[in-house]
């Protein structure tokens, strides 16, 4: 049965209950002043029980059958009434099933449970169809940045074919060099697809080593551009990957590096403790940044202006990968420019829970 016929029924049902135990009231209560036998009284006889019963139940029934069309029909048309709304959620589910994702339900009236139903499914798909936007765009950005070096390898071995002569040592070279950025798109892809899925082992980390090891790590890099790199903050315990978080603050320092200024830059990495997260920041010298490019820095393949431009220019994913790990582990990405150029990028994750007490 439908949803609208079993709520017919109930309706009719319940007004069928109602009103008999609304007769039986009545007849309890016309039995307190009835007499069980016939009374000659002056006049005419006194109505008994039986003459009760003759005239009472012909009615009774009458009446409970008019209570039963009644309940019938008006739950019917009740339940119609109430379900309306849900039919035009049926009907944009069905379209969002289809494919159809920019319908929207929008409906009116007072805030009951199916307008909080149909805001709720809006929103679902206001969300849903920006991530699939979001993934459409990102897919082609992904193909078109994999293509470039195979189309690059392909010239470059045709090249090779119709010159036998020519010399492959720098040819090597250059395909060594293209199949390497190739290898680090496919990697960065991988570990961006890793962290969307939340595919890892949590444990206890604390941020300030690995700041400190990221900043080790690229220490060589920011040496040979004439950057100066700084570390501050103490104990910053979260809980989360320790190879994700490394890979997160290696990618931070990293294009803190790749976008500072050609010499004499400068490079800030703290930690610190809030009442309920622990932040990691990363804050770098650079140019001035117009405010509506900082929006779009975290997008995937999305590059800055003023990057150094050498072999560590990176595939374009950096900040991605940083925005997906920290939500991976439920966190925060902030980015802000700097008032004298540069950028400062923070991320907040849930602190660790202390220890109990022994």
């Amino acid at each position: 049965m439908s949803v609208r016929l079993k709520l017919t029924l109930s309706y009719a049902g319940f007004l069928m209950v109602a009103g008999a135990l609304l007769l039986v009231v009545v007849w309890v209560f016309l039995l307190r002043y009835v007499p069980d036998r016939q009374i000659m009284a002056i006049g005419g006889d006194v109505p008994n029980r039986a003459d009760l019963e003759r005239a009472f139940i012909p009615r009774m029934a009458a009446g409970m059958f008019c209570l039963l069309v009644f309940g019938l029909v008006g739950g019917w048309i009740l339940a119609g009434r109430m379900l309306a709304p849900l039919t035009r959620i049926t009907h944009a589910t069905r379209l969002a099933a289809d494919g159809s994702l920019s319908h929207r339900i929008r409906m009116e009236g007072r805030g009951d449970e199916f307008r909080e139903l149909a805001d709720a499914f809006d929103t679902m798909l206001t969300r849903l169809e920006a991530h699939v936007v979001e993934q459409q765009r990102f897919a082609a950005n992904a193909s078109h940045e994999l293509r470039t070096p195979l189309a690059i390898s392909q010239t470059m071995l045709e090249v090779a074919r119709s010159d036998p002569n020519r010399d492959t040592g720098g040819l090597i070279e250059r395909l060594h060099a293209v199949n390497a950025r190739a290898i680090d798109l496919t990697e960065a892809l991988l570990l961006l697809s890793r962290a969307d899925t939340r595919s890892f082992t949590r444990g206890y980390v604390d941020l300030s080593l690995i700041a400190e090891e990221a900043v080790e790590t690229m220490l060589p890099l920011a040496e040979r551009h004439g950057i100066a790199l700084e570390t501050s903050g103490g104990l910053a315990p979260a809980v989360g990957s320790q190879a994700l978080l490394l890979q997160m603050t290696t990618n931070l320092v990293h294009n803190a590096i790749v976008h500072n200024l050609p010499a004499h830059g400068r490079i800030w990495v703290g930690t610190a403790v809030r009442p309920a997260s622990v932040v990691l920041t990363v804050e770098n010298t650079g140019k001035k940044l117009p405010p509506q490019l900082i929006p779009t820095l975290a997008e995937p393949f999305q590059r800055g202006t003023g990057r150094i431009r050498d072999d560590h220019a990176g595939v374009g994913l950096g900040l991605a990968i940083v925005r997906s790990i920290a939500l991976a582990h439920d966190g925060r990405l902030t980015l802000t420019a700097r008032p004298a150029g540069g950028l400062r990028i923070t991320v907040e994750l849930p602190a660790a829970p202390r220890p109990a007490p022994r």
